[in-house]
Order: structure tokens, then C-alpha cells, then sequence
């Protein structure tokens, strides 16, 4: 990412200052070295923002319509609703199974089925996590580099979308890789075991499932049934690549100017504030800016009607929810998804910095 790099000092009469270099000990890193610094940053920030992540996938679904009926064995209502009858016995209102925002979402299913929950696919975002940013950070950190190196030997005007470019393209590879893992994650957080004590299905058993809907699928010649496997990556492509390049042309700015007015760039803990702060900035302003792309991705990896799996798209989706919902269900699960974005961006790439700087420190003693 280069946030170690000191920026070049100015002259008294320079009006700007140049875009800072990256330093040779940071280029000479490869890809294997950054992908382990990556990975490891990726762990603790899943494992910290999953919560937000289940409230939002389930905001999202209910909007979609999935229901999530109490699963108690014995019969209450939440005491702010008013206990019924109905032709099978006992009943509660309608609004009061509904969730009614994140925090809401953390009472019920702390309530009905145990803190756990909250922790629902941890497992799948941890298999997520690190071979995605594994593979995201370092190839982001490989092509700008590369691209900041040819805008300047060959076509300056280029270098300030570097940023754009190198994380729209590696956010591209990292989508298509771990698709699969993302539907299953998705699918596990935002359905729920119906029986009392019941052992949800894991990511194996979820993916296995969206495998049995060929069965109901009258597919064409050219279909194969691991095609479903990569369900909704159009509208995931369509949501992560516009995140990242709105996220690094955020980003990249803003930490160089932290750490320009701080000055001791050598320093771990500046390099670890510095980005902290700018990626829990960026990851706000873009998790803001993508959430209607959210709110389609979701819809189109939970979709169980086989007929609907195979035509389903971005643009029919946020038309269907605009004209049902509008402005409010375009941006269903935008406070936790912004949330969860801040400080996970922040962990993941200030993590990754400081590896990265205390690594090619150990390279440059002798």
C-alpha cells in the first residue's frame, strides 16, 4: 500500500507536493509475503464485524420477504407486544416478529436462538476472508505500483487513478475466486434452523443445496449445475468493484495526508492510525455509497424459486425493490453494512500496513 513512504519535501516555492514514492525495501516484497500479511489482517476483522453482517443480511432478506418465526418450545411474546389467538392457539402480532433495525436484530436472535447466532457463518467469512484479501491486497499493492511506475516513466496523467484501476481489477479476481463461499456465507446468515435446537447446515451442506435446485431447473444445453455454484456474481461484481475503487481513490489520499501532517512516517504506531483512520473512512463513504448494490446481491443469493435463479439480474432486482419499497429498500441495511465497513477496512488495511512495514524492516537490517 506504501503508507510507509516518506513524501518527498518541498521546496519554498513548490505549490504542491509530488505523489510520494513507494520505498524500494516495500517493492522488493513479493506477492506471497504480502499475501500472508493480508490474510493474517483479515482474521481478526471478520471475526469482530460479523455481527453487523448477520443484522444486515437479515434486515435485507426480511425485506425480501424470508420470515423468521420464533423458534421457542414454549409460547411468548416480546413484552412490548400484545399476546392473540388464532385457529392453531396462542399468536403474536405480525410486527412483532419483524426486525426492527440492528439492534433489534441483535435482541431477537440473541432471544430465540443464542448469542452464537450472531456469530452465524464466522466460519465462512473467516474461508472468505483470507484467500479474498489474500489475493486482493496484494495484487491492489502489485498493479499500482506497477501502474504509479509506468504513469511515470510514460503517461504522468495517469498515476492518480492508479487507485482505481488496481482495486477495481483486484476485487475482480478476488469476486470470481471465492464466489461460491460468498453465496454460501450469505445463504447461512439469512435463513434459520426452524427446529427447536436444531443444528444449522454448514457451508458444505448450504452449497450442497443450492447444488439440489438443478433438479427444479429446466436449464439450456450450454448449463452446467456448478454454474449455480457462482450464483448472483454479477450483482457481487457489480457491488465489490465499485467498493474498492471508490474505497482506494478514498483511501489513498487521505492516509497520505495523515501522515504527511504527522510527519515520522518510520514509526508503526503513525502507520497504524494513519491507515485505521483513512480506512475506516473510505470503508463508510463506500459501503454508503454501494449499499443498493448490496441490497441486489443479497436478494439474488438467497432466491429460491428455480425459476427466478436463472433470469434474476441487478437492474431487474433494484427496479422491483424501487418501485415496492423506494428510497428506503434500495437502502436496506445501509447502518450496519457502514458499521460493519469502517472498522473492518480499518483493521484490514492498517494491519496489513504495519506487517508489511515490520517485515521490510527485518529485510533492510543486516
Amino acid at each position: 500500500m506504501g503508507a510507509e513512504q516518506a513524501p518527498e519535501q518541498l521546496s519554498p516555492t513548490a505549490a504542491a507536493p509530488p505523489p510520494p514514492r513507494v520505498a524500494a525495501e516495500e517493492r522488493q516484497m513479493g506477492f506471497a509475503e504480502r499475501a500472508v500479511a493480508a490474510a493474517g489482517a483479515s482474521v481478526v476483522s471478520a471475526v469482530l464485524v460479523n455481527p453487523l453482517d448477520v443484522a444486515k443480511t437479515r434486515l435485507q432478506a426480511q425485506a425480501a420477504g424470508v420470515v423468521y418465526n420464533p423458534i421457542w418450545s414454549d409460547f411468548r411474546c416480546y413484552p412490548w407486544c400484545t399476546p392473540g389467538m388464532n385457529d392453531l392457539g396462542p399468536s403474536c402480532s405480525s410486527e412483532c416478529l419483524q426486525y426492527r433495525g440492528t439492534m433489534d436484530v441483535f435482541y431477537k436472535v440473541t432471544k430465540q436462538e443464542g448469542i452464537v447466532r450472531l456469530w452465524r457463518g464466522t466460519g465462512a467469512s473467516l474461508a472468505l476472508a483470507v484467500p479474498t484479501v489474500g489475493i486482493y491486497l496484494p495484487s491492489y499493492d502489485l498493479l499500482r505500483n506497477w501502474i504509479e511506475e509506468y504513469s511515470d516513466h510514460s503517461f504522468p496523467k495517469l498515476r492518480p487513478y492508479a487507485p482505481l484501476i488496481a482495486g477495481s481489477v483486484a476485487r475482480s479476481l478476488a469476486c470470481i475466486t471465492c464466489s461460491p463461499i460468498e453465496l454460501a456465507r450469505t445463504r447461512m446468515q439469512a435463513f434459520k434452523e426452524s427446529n427447536v435446537g436444531g443444528k444449522p447446515p454448514g457451508m458444505r451442506k448450504t452449497l450442497l443445496g443450492v447444488l439440489s435446485l438443478r433438479q427444479s431447473i429446466n436449464h439450456p444445453e450450454n448449463f452446467r449445475p456448478y454454474h449455480l455454484l457462482w450464483t448472483g456474481l454479477g450483482a457481487q461484481l457489480a457491488r465489490d468493484v465499485p467498493f474498492s475503487a471508490i474505497c482506494w481513490t478514498v483511501l489513498e489520499p487521505t492516509r497520505r495526508h495523515l501522515i504527511g501532517m504527522i510527519g515520522e512516517q518510520s514509526n508503526a504506531a503513525v502507520i497504524l492510525g494513519a491507515n485505521f483512520s483513512a480506512g475506516f473512512i473510505a470503508g463508510v463513504i463506500s459501503a454508503g455509497a454501494t449499499c443498493p448494490l448490496d441490497v441486489a446481491k443479497t436478494r439474488r443469493q438467497i432466491e429460491k424459486d428455480p425459476a427466478r435463479v436463472l433470469h434474476m439480474n441487478t437492474r431487474r432486482i433494484l427496479h422491483e425493490v424501487w418501485s415496492k419499497e423506494g428510497i428506503n429498500g434500495i437502502f436496506r441495511g445501509a447502518g450496519p453494512r457502514m458499521a460493519r465497513a469502517g472498522p473492518s477496512v480499518g483493521i484490514v488495511v492498517s494491519s496489513y500496513e504495519v506487517v508489511k512495514h515490520i517485515m521490510h524492516r527485518k529485510h533492510a537490517e543486516p
